[in-house]
């Protein structure tokens, strides 16, 4: 089946959720609208509508210049397995003591790593990213530097890789959250699949905001591999949440935005105690 885009930016986030609304009153109807800040620090926004019809290109300049966007951008794509296509380009990825992993590659786990089988997904996070790889990296860290949370959180957490990693090495308790309600059923089926899921809860919320979270709290270890943004957002929320002598594994953060993000969590009461960059990526550990 063929599948058109419409893409287009803008500088000011409430501008940009106006415009999603209005995509999705088009006639063709577009199957699906997202707006996401982009990760490239420029500060936009982008607009995006998937069609399954060719697109009213009329209709989409008039939206666009009603809203002050750039004029959209409309692209036909292939016909294209993309789960089949995701799978045949992902390669193991080995993080400390970890090991991720689709059920192609079953074969290839090497002995003594833990295992975790995620497979390409509708839901942002197979492991296979310089953010999970480095929170990955930083949780095995802390315990190769013997410390061992016993209440976990992972916010935001897309497929739930962390929260099934952390379900896999420690005794305690795991909650896992995302505000898109396809990522918590993503969630919860790999947690199936890695034999986790009486381990590991997951559920809808942005932050920290749903009664579970607020019931398990305060937690020794929080992940939140989200962006810049939200992260700084989270930070007073962060320093209520997590235990004394609790940490904070944080990712989604370019390269350059992580000296903003340290100050916020500073400014909150958390200490840096460890920062790693994997390509554009940087990943932070902080202690409150």
């Amino acid at each position: 089946m063929l599948t058109w885009t419409a893409l287009t930016t803008l500088p000011d986030k409430d501008q940009a959720e106006a415009l999603g609304l209005a995509l999705e009153d088009l006639e063709p109807e577009p199957t699906g609208v997202g707006v996401f800040e982009m990760e490239d620090g420029s500060g936009l926004w982008e607009v995006g509508a998937y069609f399954t019809e060719s697109p009213d290109d009329i209709a989409l300049a008039l939206l666009a210049a009603a809203h002050g966007a750039r004029p959209f951008a409309v692209s036909e794509l292939p016909e294209t397995d993309w789960v089949a296509h995701v799978r045949r380009e992902l390669h193991p990825v080995e993080a400390g003591r970890f090991f991720v992993y689709g059920a192609h590659d079953a074969d290839k786990l090497p002995e003594g790593r833990i295992g975790l089988l995620i497979e390409a997904a509708m839901a942002f996070g197979s492991g296979h990213h310089g953010t999970t790889q480095g929170c990955l990296e930083a949780v095995d860290k802390l315990l190769t530097d013997g410390t061992m949370p016993r209440n976990v959180a992972d916010i935001g957490c897309g497929t739930a890789v962390l929260a099934i990693a952390a379900a896999k090495v420690l005794e305690g308790a795991v909650i896992a959250s995302d505000i898109d309600p396809v990522a918590v059923e993503v969630a919860l089926a790999n947690a199936a699949a890695n034999g986790v899921s009486g381990r590991v809860a997951c559920v809808e919320a942005a932050g920290f905001d749903h009664p579970d979270l607020a019931e398990k709290a305060p937690y020794d270890l929080v992940f939140a591999n989200i962006l810049k943004g939200p992260l700084i957002e989270l930070a007073p929320a962060m320093a209520t949440h997590v235990a004394p002598a609790g940490h904070v594994i944080l990712s989604g953060i370019l390269n350059p935005q992580a000296d903003d993000v340290i100050a916020a969590y500073e400014a909150t009461g958390f200490t840096l105690q460890d920062r790693r960059e994997i390509g554009d990526w940087t990943t932070l550990t902080l202690l409150r």
